[in-house]
């Protein structure tokens, strides 16, 4: 079905004019160095994305401006300035350095819930020299341990609740030496670990900020392929320019918004636009510590009077299903821009946010690797349902073949990127081999399929690789049979990602039994259990099917593509590596 265009008349749905009053003319005349010069840096290689995000607005009017407005499940708001971010920062930065002895490049990871000491942590350790890196709060202990073992992080910061789901792995951790315990109001712990708020209270607020150069590493967030342990993407300190002028141009954060960002600390959309992007901007942004509901969330958007909103397409569809009444009981007065990230959003959802909000969603596209918004729809721009826009003015995109050449409009190919832009990734932590192979005939391969109209409009088709996209998260398959394997019943297992009009794709998984075990629903259920102990919710199987064998390459490879074909009724193509029976 073809989708009528939004169409977009200069400054009518505005209440301030955009940053980006026109594209062409941006794309033309854009340049990293001329927009760096907006940051602060130490000096011509030196700058530190804390920095920039909170000490730099102590000296103008900003200061005292609020920074994050955070609501907890229970209704409990606290309020904290930049000059509050700053002096806190510095109290954890201390900490880090003074206390446990973290010095410039140690990795310093975060299983936390979305609560103000995982802003402030995260803060601190990058003034210090640390290298953050976020883990999201519902993952399993294997998920933990995967990314704690192979980053050889020395510090973790998480809380008593999510310590006793991972206490189990920390016998295995050798490199991790200090776990630092993080109590809200009514959580205690009678454990030897380090107390956040004790260290914290003796802390000094005065700190020297470790001069990073720009292409000291940063952050670190873990994403997923279809062979192997997740890999680190690495970012360096220079990211930060990326965060700054995409959340400036895209997102088109002004002086007054108030700005909310749905994503969770433990992603890279969390970082990159729920602290960086809008912090380095100097706006204030809103923080709910809750899931999702619909209900809770229109609520939130008019107490809070939101102004810009930057959400999921799960998440949408979910407000979606919850219907069109709903809403008309919430006054949006306020809110002027919307945006979507993390799986392509499809055009209904586009249709309807027009409908009930009176603007459509903005969606763009962008992955943990390229650290910053790449394509995306823009506040001047008609915008079609269904594609994920054009070009942000810095960054040069093509469709190309297998043998690396362009192809015309309306062609399916290889999403490509021309490298060298701040924020893309500077490596795979320890995996440069495969880093490097990203990067082929001067191009990023970003391993997802797509093509362009004739109007520079890009359209997404699908991955490459068997990479699910469940609700915005990335889950590779191996991760997930590994678990299921380890299970005493499960002599083999595939994974594959089946369509779903909410998630997008949920897991469903395939599992040979061993010798002496017997299909029964209570060892599906069992085994479901499983996995979500050892997983996140989001990486466990949503299905399980048993079958006698799964089918293997004659090389013993699991071929995910015939259970994908087989599951969808689609043609099984070709099958001569298939081993026979």
């Amino acid at each position: 079905m073809d989708y009528p265009r939004i169409i977009k008349k200069p400054w009518d749905q505005h209440l301030v004019r955009p940053n980006l009053e026109d594209y062409r003319t941006a794309r033309a005349e854009f340049s990293w160095d001329r927009l760096s010069r907006e940051l602060d840096w130490f000096d011509d290689e030196h700058i530190n994305i804390a920095h920039v995000a909170i000490d730099a607005h102590l000296n103008t009017d900003r200061r005292d401006k609020k920074a994050l407005i955070w609501e907890g499940k229970k209704g409990v708001i606290e309020e904290y300035t930049f000059a509050d971010l700053a002096r806190l920062s510095n109290r954890f930065a201390n900490v880090l350095v003074n206390r446990l002895g973290v010095q410039k490049g140690d990795r310093v990871f975060f299983f936390l819930e979305r609560i103000p000491e995982i802003f402030v942590g995260i803060l601190g350790t990058l003034k210090a020299g640390g290298i953050i890196g976020p883990l999201f709060s519902a993952f399993g202990p294997d998920a933990v341990k995967d990314r704690l073992a192979d980053s050889r992080a020395k510090v973790l910061v998480t809380s008593p609740a999510l310590k006793k789901k991972v206490i189990e792995v920390f016998p295995e951790l050798p490199h991790l030496q200090n776990i630092i315990l993080v109590h809200r109001p009514g959580e205690t712990s009678d454990t030897g670990d380090i107390s956040y708020e004790a260290e914290m209270a003796g802390a000094s607020e005065s700190f020297e900020i470790v001069k990073t150069h720009k292409e000291d590493y940063a952050i670190m967030h873990y994403t997923s392929g279809t062979t192997g342990k997740p890999k680190g993407a690495v970012h360096a300190h220079a990211a930060v320019q990326g965060h700054y002028a995409t959340a400036k141009y895209v997102l088109d954060l002004q002086a007054d918004d108030i700005y909310w960002c749905t994503a969770d600390p433990g992603w890279v959309t969390g970082t990159s636009y729920g602290m960086f992007g809008p912090w380095s901007n100097g706006v204030t942004q809103v923080v709910y510590e809750g899931g999702f509901s619909a209900r809770r969330w229109y609520s939130f958007l008019e107490e809070k009077k939101v102004t810009v909103w930057y959400t999921a397409p799960t998440a949408i569809r979910m407000l979606m299903k919850s219907g069109d009444e709903l809403p008309r009981q919430y006054s949006f007065d306020a809110l002027r821009y919307m945006c979507s990230v993390g799986e392509p959003l499809n055009p209904e959802a586009v249709i309807w946010g027009n409908k009930i909000f009176d603007k459509p969603f903005h969606d763009n596209w962008w992955q943990t690797e390229t650290g910053s918004i790449m394509i995306a729809n823009y506040p001047v721009q008609d915008v079609k349902p269904g594609s994920m826009g054009r070009p942000f003015p810095g960054i040069e995109a093509g469709i190309i073949d297998d043998d690396f050449k362009e192809l015309p409009p309306g062609s399916e190919g290889n999403l490509a990127l021309k490298p060298g832009w701040p924020s893309m990734f500077r490596t795979y932590w320890e995996k440069e081999e495969l880093y490097r192979s990203r990067f082929k005939n001067g191009w990023y391969i970003s391993g997802d399929k797509a093509k362009k109209d004739e109007e520079g409009y890009f359209w997404f088709v699908g991955r490459v690789d068997d990479v699910i996209n469940t609700a915005g998260h990335l889950v590779g398959p191996f991760e997930v049979e590994s678990v299921l394997i380890e299970h005493p019943a499960v002599a083999e297992a595939g994974v594959i990602g089946k369509p779903d009009p909410i998630a997008m794709e949920v897991i469903k998984a395939f599992v040979s039994l061993k010798e002496g075990y017997e299909y029964s629903e209570e060892l599906r259920h069992d085994i479901q259990k499983f996995a979500r102990g050892r997983l996140s919710s989001a990486a466990s199987p949503r299905e399980l099917e048993f079958l006698p064998s799964l089918p293997k390459t004659r090389s013993g490879k699991i071929m995910r593509r015939l259970l994908k074909a087989r599951e969808l009724g689609l043609p099984l193509g070709d099958t001569s590596t298939l081993e026979e029976d």
